[in-house]
C-alpha cells in the first residue's frame, strides 16, 4: 500500500477566494500539524496569489509552505495518484486522474470534503459513502462542523497562543502598520469583508449618525463599489478613505491569511462572508455578523438560521435578539425592523455580546479539529 503520508488535494477557484482559503489552510495543517506530503492542485494559481502573495502565479509545480503547489491544467498531466485524494467542495477531478485512481490496488481514499454547515442534518451524512458507477472507487462525504458527530473545524493548535500575544503587545504596531492611530476610548474599530449587499447602505447611515466614532476598514474587494456610490465618489482603492458624520472609512489592500488574522483580532466588530472568514472571526474571540454566501430561492437563509441557533444558544433574551436582528437584516431574511432599531439593538447589547464572543472559541473546540478527524477518518479507512 503506498504510504498514507501521500495527499492529493483538489481545488478549484470558486468566487475568488473562498475555496482556495479553506484548501490553501488545510494543505498547510496537514502538512505542519502531522508531518504528510501534500499535493494542492489548484486551476487558478493567479486568485490564489491574492491571499498568499509568495505563489508564484506561472510556476507548474512549487513548494511554498511546505507544501507542493501544482497547477491543475487543462488537459491533465498524468500523476501518480496519492494514498489519499480530496476533492474539495465537489470539483471533479479530471478523468485522467480519475481512471488511474482505478487502476491502483488497494485504490486510494477518495474524500469530498463538503462545506461547513450547522444544519443538523449535517451529522448524519457525514462519512456517508457513494461508489462510482464505473470504476472500482468509493467516494466518502466528510462534512465539516459545530459539534462532535462531523468533521471538525480547520484551527491551528497554536492559535489562541498568537492570539492572546497579538492582543497583549502587538496591536499598536499593527495600527501603525495601517496608517492609523490607536482606536480611541469611545470608538468601534469594524472590518467589512462582504458580498455586495442591499443592507449596506443603510448600515452605513446607521453608523455616520451614531454618537460614538465608527472606523469600518474593508480589504479591496466586491463591495468596494458600493462604499464608493454611498460616498458620492468616482471610486475607491486601496489607501483612499472617507468620511461622512461619525463614521470613517479605510480602504486596505486584499489581506494574505496571516494578516487578515490579525485584522479580526484588532477589531472591535468583523463583518465576515462565507465560511473561511466566518470560522477566522469565530475563533478570533470578537463579536461577528456573517453573511452567507446568496444562494437562489434563499437557500442560503437555513445555513444562516443554523449556525445563529447555535450561536446564540445560552444568551439572555435581548442579546440574542439583538445578534440574531441584525445577522438576519444582513442575510436580507424578513425582520420586524429596519437597521437603525437593529443597530441601536446590538449596540446596547454590546457588553454581552463581547463577553459571548470571547468565550465561544473554547466552546467551538468541542468539536475537534479538522485536520485531526480527517487523519484519524484516513487511517481508519486504510487499515
Amino acid at each position: 500500500m503506498r504510504a498514507l503520508r501521500t495527499w492529493d488535494i483538489f481545488c478549484n477557484v470558486v468566487d475568488n477566494y473562498g475555496d482556495i482559503g479553506i484548501a490553501w489552510r488545510l494543505a498547510r495543517g496537514l502538512v505542519s500539524e502531522h508531518g504528510l506530503a501534500v499535493r494542492l492542485w489548484v486551476d487558478d494559481l493567479r486568485a490564489f496569489r491574492h491571499i498568499w502573495p509568495a505563489i508564484a502565479a506561472d510556476a507548474d509545480r512549487q513548494i511554498c509552505e511546505g507544501v507542493t503547489v501544482c497547477a491543475w491544467r487543462t488537459p491533465f498531466a498524468i500523476a501518480e495518484p496519492a494514498a489519499v485524494v480530496i476533492e474539495a467542495f465537489g470539483c471533479a477531478l479530471p478523468e485522467i486522474y480519475l481512471a488511474a485512481m482505478g487502476e491502483q490496488s488497494p485504490p486510494p481514499l477518495w474524500i469530498n470534503l463538503e462545506y461547513l454547515s450547522a444544519e443538523s442534518w449535517v451529522a448524519g451524512h457525514h462519512g456517508l459513502p457513494s461508489p462510482h458507477p464505473r470504476l472500482p472507487l468509493t467516494k466518502f462525504f466528510f462534512f465539516p462542523g459545530y459539534t462532535p458527530d462531523t468533521g471538525g473545524l480547520l484551527v491551528e493548535p497554536d492559535l489562541a497562543r498568537r492570539r492572546a500575544t497579538f492582543v497583549q503587545r502587538g496591536m499598536p504596531a499593527f495600527w501603525r502598520e495601517l496608517g492609523l492611530d490607536a482606536p480611541s476610548a469611545d470608538e468601534l474599530r469594524v472590518s467589512l469583508f462582504a458580498y455586495e449587499n442591499p443592507a449596506l447602505p443603510d448600515l452605513l447611515d446607521a453608523w455616520a449618525a451614531g454618537p460614538h466614532p465608527v472606523t469600518c476598514l474593508v480589504p479591496e474587494g466586491r463591495v468596494i463599489p458600493q462604499l464608493a456610490a454611498w460616498l458620492a465618489v468616482p471610486g475607491l482603492r486601496a489607501g483612499d478613505a472617507g468620511r461622512r458624520g461619525a463614521l470613517r472609512i479605510h480602504v486596505l489592500p486584499f489581506m494574505n491569511q496571516d494578516r487578515y488574522d490579525r485584522l479580526l483580532w484588532a477589531c472591535g466588530l468583523n463583518f465576515v462572508r462565507g465560511e473561511d472568514s466566518c470560522v477566522r472571526a469565530q475563533w478570533a474571540a470578537r463579536p461577528l455578523v456573517w453573511q452567507a454566501y446568496p444562494q437562489a430561492d434563499d437557500a442560503h437563509w437555513n445555513k444562516t438560521s443554523a449556525l445563529l441557533m447555535h450561536y446564540t444558544a445560552g444568551l439572555d433574551t435581548a442579546t440574542a435578539d439583538a445578534v440574531s436582528g441584525l445577522w438576519r437584516l444582513w442575510n436580507g431574511m424578513p425582520s420586524a425592523h429596519r437597521m437603525p432599531v437593529c443597530w441601536a439593538a446590538w449596540r446596547a447589547c454590546q457588553d454581552p455580546i463581547e463577553r459571548h464572543a470571547r468565550a465561544w472559541p473554547e466552546r467551538l473546540a468541542s468539536a475537534g479539529r479538522l485536520t485531526d478527524k480527517l487523519v484519524e477518518f484516513a487511517e481508519n479507512k486504510l487499515k
